[in-house]
């Protein structure tokens, strides 16, 4: 089979496989990447927690289909799998098939998606703990409401053959599959890097959305960040797009261009923020849902739920998901058009300062052979947050934070080329999420007025999901002794870039830029909560990675000129022969 057929058949089989890691990623709780769930395991191997909000989610946009096209629940079901690309609509149709018979009769009998979800036994109650709830409960009471479905479904021979799923990784055929899978999930690595240099040209699946597209993955020595090889006069080792001689004076292109012209590149070492996850409103607002709606899914899956090619650090293509994109990697890139591609994006969903150890490791830099490299060091949330009911607990301590940070320092130190820098982001002060969210309507509230953020975060920390039970509650004291952890940890990296010095790259420490990106956004005549992502009430939305972007550059150009290099006088010139050339 040739590589495009496979191409094409791939997506359908990785995107069923991929599920395990989407609701381990819709929580971004800052487990080890050894922690994360194996991607052979289907439902009964996940979180139930996780497993109860993808129902009561899809549960919800199945009623409210119903309702505002004013039709059966059979015919919504349909519908919403008629919308899902075709890739995913075999797997939708069979879940419609298991589920759907169920799901209709109980939202027929005006049972919400919280009492269909228990009675389906995909949301479970904890002994001892309460009866988790999206919606505010029946008249009823919720648990007489949950004994009267299952009464209803009680004799359901489909029902009960539903329970359990088989391990796909068992089929022969799925095997390698599922091991190039687990591969990518390990290492954050390109699933698809024929030469192993850890470029690729296949853009999702750790592809170039994550690192600079490979200009010729057939060869170990070309990748983006290299140093020319004989000043590139007969081929593009460093995929910049520069290569030649000028015919006028018989001198190198990259030596005329590029020589002296401090070329750098941006890698960033970070967390869902970095990664800049996002689940677009649209795929759970009914009022705006298509077929264009879901258009993006499996390009989603296959990043992670992330969106890196748009991102605040490593963003070079124009935004899909509302704002704009501007990023550090761009602003290089306008300054000097020889940084072309290189950027690296080294985050991953629930990454802390503790799991970036390991994550550290998928770093792509030469000391010998590459060019210096700007690292953006940013968790910004997860030394603090965790799903626990104990979130204190739970908590990185300074110790933990000097100790884990000093180690990825150490770590850089012997694989930066010289003349690199480190730029330490402070964590962010996330009380600003429960100020600016708590009593607005999520988008699946808006059709019927009946869930607020606050109803939200009430929800996932009950079924201990939450991806911050110290930010994203009602208790106020919590509140401020997570931001009270939070600022302590980072006086913890003020102090590294005050007393630590290293052989290959000087450090800096900046506060993570919240106030700023909200005051400017406030000048701009916007409001704070559109500074946040809508769906997870959590992440910075687009707006705000883009507006972090020009809070960024400027600091760094009034205090640390050294760090961005000069401006290539040449860009101009560049532009014009190698145009065709400057594609990502």
């Amino acid at each position: 089979m040739g590589m495009r057929a496979s191409r094409q058949i791939f997506p359908n089989w990785f995107c069923i496989l991929w599920l395990p890691l989407l609701l381990r990623a819709i929580s971004c709780s800052p487990l080890p990447a050894a922690e994360l769930p194996s991607p052979a395991a289907l439902p009964s191997r996940l979180s139930q927690g996780q497993t109860c909000v993808g129902c009561v989610l899809v549960v919800s946009v199945i009623e409210q289909l119903a309702q505002w096209h004013n039709s059966t629940v059979k015919a919504a079901v349909e519908r919403l799998c008629n919308y899902i690309p075709e890739k995913l609509q075999g797997f939708c149709y069979v879940l419609a098939e298991v589920y759907g018979p169920h799901i209709a009769e109980l939202i027929d009998r005006e049972m919400n998606a919280d009492v269909v979800c228990h009675s389906l036994r995909l949301c479970k109650q904890d002994p001892g703990q309460p009866l988790c709830h999206l919606y505010p409960p029946p008249k009823v009471g919720l648990s007489a409401a949950i004994w009267k479905a299952k009464r209803i479904l009680k004799n359901s021979k489909d029902l009960k053959s539903t329970v359990g799923f088989p391990n796909l990784c068992a089929f022969p055929l799925l095997a390698d599959l599922c091991e190039r899978i687990k591969y990518v999930l390990r290492n954050k690595l390109p699933f698809e890097d024929f030469d192993g240099d850890k470029f690729s040209t296949f853009p999702t699946l750790r592809g170039y959305h994550w690192r600079g597209r490979d200009c010729d993955d057939k060869n170990t020595t070309v990748y983006p960040g290299r140093r020319p090889d004989n000043w590139d006069v007969k081929s593009d080792s460093n995929c910049n797009g520069i290569w030649g001689v000028d015919p006028k004076d018989g001198i190198p292109y990259e030596e005329k261009f590029c020589k002296g012209a401090d070329s750098q590149g941006v890698v960033l070492l970070g967390d869902s923020a970095g990664a800049h996850f996002h689940i677009p409103p649209e795929w759970m607002t009914v009022t705006q849902m298509s077929t264009k709606s879901f258009a993006n899914l499996p390009m989603a899956f296959t990043d992670e739920l992330d969106w890196p090619q748009f991102s605040e650090i490593t963003g070079f293509l124009n935004s899909t998901i509302g704002g704009w994109t501007d990023s550090l990697y761009l602003r290089l890139r306008r300054r000097n058009r020889c940084n072309h591609r290189d950027l690296q994006n080294i985050s991953q969903n629930g990454g802390s300062s503790r799991n970036l150890l390991s994550l550290i490791k998928s770093l792509a830099r030469n000391q010998l052979l590459d060019n210096p490299a700007i690292v953006i060091y940013a968790t910004i949330g997860n030394d603090v947050c965790n799903g626990n009911r104990d979130t204190l607990a739970h908590m990185t301590t300074p110790k933990e934070m000097f100790s884990n940070v000093m180690q990825a320092l150490r770590y850089l130190d012997s694989r930066l080329p010289n003349s690199s820098h480190v730029i330490l982001t402070g964590l962010v002060d996330g009380r600003f999420l429960w100020d600016n969210l708590h009593n607005r309507y999520h988008p699946l509230g808006q059709l019927n007025r009946d869930v607020t953020y606050s109803q939200l975060y009430s929800f996932l920390n009950c079924l201990q999901v939450s991806p911050c039970s110290g930010w994203l509650t009602a208790n106020e004291t919590l509140r401020n002794l997570t931001s009270e952890r939070a600022l302590q940890l980072s006086n913890v990296l003020k102090e590294i870039t005050r007393t630590q010095k290293f052989a290959n790259f000087d450090v800096f420490y900046m506060d993570f830029p919240l106030k700023q990106t909200a005051e400017e956004w406030h000048r701009m005549g916007g409001e704070p909560w559109q500074l946040i992502e809508p769906v997870d009430g959590f992440h910075p939305s687009q707006i705000a990675a883009a507006l972090g972007t020009s809070v960024t550059w400027q600091k760094a150009l009034h205090e640390w000129p050294q760090v961005l290099g000069k401006e290539n006088p040449f860009n101009d010139q560049i532009e014009a022969i190698f145009k065709d050339q400057g594609g990502h």
